[in-house]
């Protein structure tokens, strides 16, 4: 199994759209956090596709170790 980097040990404050599809990264390599760019290629990992029912502001993880990805559970907290 492969270990994702942690990219920040905070989550990542995010205004979604209603049914938007959005890509989260889940390696922790991505340079677009908290959403994917690519960068898992060849590493076994892949993005969550999250699509949100309504306008709102969400928290995406960022350390990578949440239960509930992609959102944030506050698993950072045990970093």
């Amino acid at each position: 199994m492969t270990i994702p980097k942690i990219a920040q040990k905070s989550p990542y404050c995010v205004e979604v759209i209603a049914q938007k599809k959005y890509a989260w990264c889940s390696c922790g390599e991505s340079k677009q956090q908290p959403f994917c760019d690519g960068s898992h290629k060849g590493s076994g990992m892949v993005p969550v596709i999250y699509t949100p029912e309504e306008n709102c502001i969400l928290y995406f993880c960022g350390c990578k170790q949440s239960k509930h990805q992609p959102l944030c559970d506050g698993s950072h907290n045990q970093l």
